[in-house]
């Protein structure tokens, strides 16, 4: 460690990727308590013979990166409940919930998490979950948070039953005889949801799990995140954290209901606003689904064969407009082509209703589009947070599925039709560490190896952009971080190796308001001067 927390610290003999062009050329950045006060030649070096000097060793120096749509607030709960990742058979799946029933006994519902049926093969239903005859609603959570399987006991604790109509934006599957299958898709789910986590909310170590989650993304240099969906109860926590000094990296939040895909609570609307806080917790742009993530809304043709799917939420302009009303920035979830059309006509009504307005309008994952829409939203001055890491899943799901005039993962796409580009991870959904989704993005390979339209291909360092000042623009932080610029807070990652997608880069430090909170300094001969350390190989 630094030999005082109240410090000058010159970073020297490295590569600045400042994302800043106006100070591209440079050699020495200089961070004054939580701030970079200077970025230039050695000169800075000669001219603050008292600061405490890092020799980079040959490594590059980046703004901390920005995971600009990330669920920390549940993310932080999933080592909490029973892990079903690898789970393929009935038997695998009993002694996953009896062993959580089993560490957690008070709980009023038994959870499980990152089921993923096309990776196990697993196809749980209400009666799978009730021979294994436990004594409480159980609930098996899909890893895309988009849907989830329930016992019987759950249905009743749900007041769900044969005549219980789907509800809108939402579907309830049903056996061959009308009843209930136990699998709820989309909004049918989310009450599920909200009551297996509410009792989790108000436990006393809801904070340290949430720090906890924080401190493990600064290790892959990660030290800020977009919270995209943020429960009232989450908000708090961040807020007692941030006022106790305990939040290990800032964190927006995207206000949205416990009841995830439904919206706001009541009560929400009438609270803090997008703007209002600081820069360890401030609150963001609220967040709206235009269609399902397991069940995107599209909208495609192929050849003559004109084909509609999936589940569009129809309530979304009226959200919208009043989110606009009410001061917020918006961020809207639109995977399928028919999901983004919703959420442009949405965003255009919204600016028709309030020209006025300084509303932000966010596009979150933008999956499927056509070039006439990414112009739209360029037009309307959009913004799209997309996740490179979708190419390991989604890429391969349909790396062979093809549409006439819409395009799979759009990247090179989106910035040559003119709309900003930020990153993210979709965490817990999707691949996660930034310098390894960064690669997905660049080499368009999934899963399997196969490489999804090579000419959506974004260059390594396009995405290390879209992952700082992008992200950083996306939530309205573009003068507080996101580049190497005097006066912006001194949030950064020194990162070993070269900027190839294969191998990425490594994280060997991230550095947090000026402090280092991950990786090491060896001391040298000199006096004040450490050496950034570098692991060697395995």
């Amino acid at each position: 460690m630094l030999p005082t927390q109240s410090k000058v610290v010159a970073f020297f003999n490295g590569t600045l990727l400042t994302m800043d062009p106006l100070v591209s050329a440079s050699e020495v950045l200089l961070v004054r308590g939580d701030r970079i006060e200077a970025v230039g030649g050695r000169e800075l070096l000669a001219r603050n013979p008292d600061a405490v000097r890092v020799d980079l060793a040959g490594c590059w120096l980046c703004p901390g990166l920005i995971d600009a749509h990330n669920h920390l607030s549940i993310a932080a709960l999933h080592p909490l409940w029973a892990d079903l990742s690898s789970v393929r058979t009935e038997e695998e799946l009993a002694h996953a919930l009896r062993e959580q029933a089993r560490r957690d006994p008070e709980a009023p519902w038994i959870r499980a998490a990152n089921w993923n049926e096309v990776e196990t093969g697993l196809l749980p239903d209400r009666h799978m979950l009730d021979r294994i005859g436990l004594d409480r609603p159980v609930l098996i959570a899909h890893y895309t948070l988009h849907q989830g399987v329930v016992c019987s006991r759950g249905l009743d604790a749900l007041g769900i039953g044969r005549t219980t109509p789907d509800p809108e934006g939402g579907m309830i599957a049903r056996d061959f005889d009308g009843s209930p299958s136990g699998l709820l898709i989309e909004r049918a789910w989310s009450d599920a949801h909200a009551r297996s986590v509410a009792p989790y909310r108000n436990r006393e170590r809801h904070d340290e799990w949430i720090a906890q989650r924080g401190r493990m993304l600064l290790r892959e240099g990660i030290t800020c995140v977009h919270d995209a969906a943020c429960s009232p109860a989450a908000e708090r926590a961040y807020a007692r954290l941030a006022r106790a000094g305990a939040l290990p990296l800032s964190v927006l939040a995207m206000p949205h209901a416990e009841a995830i895909l439904q919206g706001q609570d009541d009560q929400r609307w009438d609270g803090p606003v997008t703007g209002e806080g600081d820069e360890w917790f401030r609150v963001g742009p609220m967040k709206f689904f235009a269609d399902g993530g397991i069940a995107p809304a599209l909208d495609v043709c192929s050849g003559d064969l004109r084909m509609q799917m999936g589940i569009e939420f129809v309530d979304l302009e009226r959200h919208v407009q009043k989110a606009v009303e009410r001061g917020f920035h918006v961020a809207v979830h639109a995977i399928g082509n028919a999901g983004l059309e919703r959420a442009l006509n949405a965003f255009e009504a919204a600016q028709q209703a309030y020209p006025h307005a300084p509303a932000r309008l966010r596009v979150e994952h933008a999956c499927l589009a056509s070039n006439a829409q990414l112009r739209r939203l360029a037009a309307l001055g959009g913004i799209a947070v997309v996740q490179p890491g979708f190419l390991d899943h989604l890429g391969e799901a349909v790396v062979d599925v093809r549409f006439d005039n819409v395009t799979w993962l759009p990247f090179r796409a989106i910035l040559d039709a003119g709309v900003p580009l930020a990153a993210s991870s979709d965490d817990p959904c999707a691949l996660r560490p930034p310098l390894l989704t960064s690669s997905r993005g660049t080499t368009r390979r999934t899963r399997s190896g196969k490489i999804l339209d090579p000419a959506q291909a974004v260059a390594y360092e396009e995405w290390l952009r879209a992952y700082t000042i992008g992200a950083a623009y996306a939530g309205g932080q573009a003068d507080e971080r996101g580049s190497l610029t005097p006066g912006k807070r001194a949030d950064l990652v020194v990162l070993h190796g070269s900027l190839d997608p294969e191998p990425p880069p490594l994280v060997v430090q991230t550095w947090v308001a000026g402090n280092l909170v991950w990786g090491h300094l060896l001391p040298t001969p000199e006096d004040n001067q450490y050496r950034v350390a570098i692991p060697g190989p395995p």
